[in-house]
């Protein structure tokens, strides 16, 4: 009788001993779930707001309506980004088409020297490359800057360089813009800015409109 007992007294610990172990198996594992879910939560709403400051950046410093805009935007991107402080000499090249990297436009030259003006009033440490070694004058002025590589010096200090790209678009133009270390080729800082001119043809802008359409006129034979 007391063996019995016993036999069904083991027998029902046992019975708890198993289900309590699956429950805590269970309570581990739903709790290790919930950690899990927790952690990719926290994952979606951190990429949620990354995604709205990203909007907010693209409605208020990104795209730009006037050219004033988007010369200022980009210079303030540049200082805004600049991932080294540095007194560094900082030169400027024209901005270049993206499609084709060895040619620009009088948009590219107007952006790189409205550049030059924003970032040198902002302290950035801008230096001249295209001066002559001499002042040439004739009838008409006084010149001291020149594209002839004859009348310039052969070298100059070691420097950052400020490149950029333009890309055309519909109704809009994409610039980007990269301070490089000419040594390592390091970017130092960079911005990005859209020209939002919704032109339907923006050859007014780059003056490589086609002639009108001609008719000739002449006397009809009878």
């Amino acid at each position: 009788m007391l063996k019995s007992f016993i036999k069904t007294t083991l027998g029902a610990i046992a019975i708890i001993l198993i289900a309590t172990g699956c429950a805590y198996t269970q309570n581990s594992v739903n709790s290790k779930q919930d950690s899990n879910l927790q952690i990719e939560n926290r994952k979606v709403q951190v990429t949620k707001e990354y995604l709205k400051v990203a909007q907010d950046k693209q409605l208020h410093v990104t795209t730009q309506r006037t050219l004033e805009g988007t010369i200022d935007s980009l210079a303030t991107q540049i200082m805004r980004n600049t991932k080294i402080p540095t007194n560094k000499p900082v030169l400027f090249t024209s901005f270049v088409r993206l499609d084709n990297l060895k040619k620009t436009t009088e948009f590219g030259r107007v952006i790189s020297e409205s550049l030059i003006n924003e970032l040198s009033n902002r302290g950035f440490n801008v230096i001249e490359f295209r001066g002559q070694l001499n002042v040439s004058i004739d009838e008409d002025g006084e010149y001291f800057i020149s594209r002839d590589i004859s009348k310039l010096k052969e070298k100059i200090p070691n420097t950052y360089v400020v490149v950029g790209t333009y890309s055309r678009q519909f109704g809009k133009i994409v610039l980007n813009a990269r301070v490089v270390d000419n040594i390592s080729g390091r970017i130092i800082s960079s911005s990005r800015a859209i020209y939002q001119h919704n032109k339907r043809n923006d050859c007014v802008i780059f003056k490589d409109c086609k002639p009108p359409r001609t008719v000739k006129i002449i006397k009809e034979k009878k």
